[in-house]
């Protein structure tokens, strides 16, 4: 139904990005391919990649039309900074009003997923994730608990990831990012509980798959994986 594209609220996009440059570039172009771009500004935030990932980056955003942030030109702290960039993003997004989406470089989202994402935001709307799937279309690690539930989208306490999920304005203004611990490098399991428990509902989307390549040749997301304390 076209009336609720029209209405759809403009949000920000932004894809953290360390090196793995082949998987990223998929990650770009879907976000660029997507439907109601209009109503979309993407970001890059490229965290310390190699010289080939920032020229690559660089060539990308000429020829798409997105905007790169090269971390090293703004800070000096190692990789990851997953922190800093939460906290640029949410000042970006409360400032001009927006919904924020992380899709993280190992995802590949539907021309339609924010569009799908937006469509179950009202008030009280915390988080709203796309479910991951497997080149085969099995669901995948982060959401492997979410096996059984079908195709309905649910209404979860459990831990939304930030492999494509939208943090609403709403819950983006009740929350600064500035208080959180600097002494961990991934927030989702923390933020997602926030959310929970200043009273918003997060979604899970069941009905939009989104595929989920976990880079196994990337230390830095590996390293998620590895180290659940770092969370």
């Amino acid at each position: 139904d076209n009336m609720g594209v029209k209405k759809m609220s403009n949000v920000l996009v932004i894809t953290p990005v360390k090196n793995s440059v082949e998987l990223t570039e998929k990650t770009i172009r879907a976000v660029m391919n997507s439907e109601d771009k209009q109503h979309m500004r993407y970001v890059v935030y490229d965290d310390f990649s190699d010289d080939e990932t920032a020229r690559r980056l660089d060539a990308l955003s000429v020829e798409l039309g997105f905007e790169v942030v090269h971390l090293s030109d703004l800070i000096d702290s190692p990789s990851p900074n997953y922190r800093y960039v939460l906290q640029k993003a949410q000042e970006r997004a409360v400032a001009n009003d927006e919904h924020l989406v992380v899709v993280e470089s190992d995802v590949v989202v539907n021309k339609d997923t924010f569009v799908r994402l937006n469509k179950r935001v009202v008030d009280g709307v915390g988080l709203v994730a796309s479910v991951t799937v497997d080149e085969k279309g099995d669901i995948n690690f982060p959401y492997l608990f979410a096996r059984k539930w079908g195709n309905e989208d649910k209404v979860t306490k459990k831990r939304i990831s930030f492999c494509c999920t939208l943090l609403t304005n709403e819950f983006l203004k009740s929350y600064d990012f500035h208080n959180l611990d600097s002494s961990k490098n991934w927030y989702d399991v923390f933020i997602s509980h926030k959310s929970v428990e200043l009273g918003f509902k997060n979604i899970i989307l069941m009905s939009d798959k989104v595929l989920h390549r976990p880079h196994s040749s990337r230390p830095w997301k590996l390293l998620k994986y590895t180290n659940p304390l770092k969370y």
